[in-house]
């Protein structure tokens, strides 16, 4: 039976009491709202898969994270999309190395059929009327949020209490890829 999965990142522990203490300051002025309760994170991918294909995934996650190096991320403006999601931006910089990165996870994984993020961000909540997301935008004007993206973790979403928690870590290794050297017998 396929189960719904997701690959995303995780900030730092800080960060995520940070975002959690904002999802309660919003709470208290516009009531409840979608991703209320979710652990602050940036979405890479979302996809559906058996649990002997879960086990190819990590393999392949696992020899991805292996070459990858950790970057420091700054998340640097608050942002809306006409959907009223309201989330955190990171900077140009920091953009274009999550975009890389959502990228090189979407092709380690290109055999799925997957919901792919293409646009960095982090969420504070999903769905905000048009009144709410002005509140919103009032109640958060700036920030300054940095942190190291040193792993990528794997989620799978439980139907009871309809969150993704995670299943696994992998820590970007900063190995170079072994280059394949054809050589002669004689």
């Amino acid at each position: 039976m396929e189960k719904q999965y997701s690959v995303a990142i995780y900030p730092s522990e800080a960060v995520v009491a940070l975002v959690k203490s904002m999802k309660e300051q919003l709470a208290k002025e516009v009531g409840w709202f979608h991703s209320r309760n979710s652990v602050a994170h940036i979405t890479i991918c979302e996809f559906k898969a058996t649990d002997k294909q879960i086990e190819i995934i990590k393999n392949q996650l696992n020899r991805l994270c292996d070459t990858l190096e950790p970057a420091e991320v700054s998340l640097n403006e608050f942002g809306s999309y006409p959907n009223g999601a309201f989330f955190m931006s990171p900077n140009e910089d920091s953009k274009n190395r999550l975009k890389l990165l959502m990228k090189q996870v979407h092709e380690s994984l290109r055999n799925l059929n997957m919901q792919k993020s293409n646009d960095p961000h982090l969420s504070i909540a999903r769905r905000l009327t048009p009144e709410n997301l002005e509140k919103a935008n009032r109640l958060f004007t700036t920030i300054g949020i940095h942190f190291l993206c040193d792993s990528i973790v794997l989620r799978k979403f439980d139907e009871n209490i309809k969150q993704f928690f995670v299943i696994h870590e992998f820590k970007f290794n900063s190995n170079t890829q072994p280059k394949l050297v054809q050589g002669t017998l004689f």
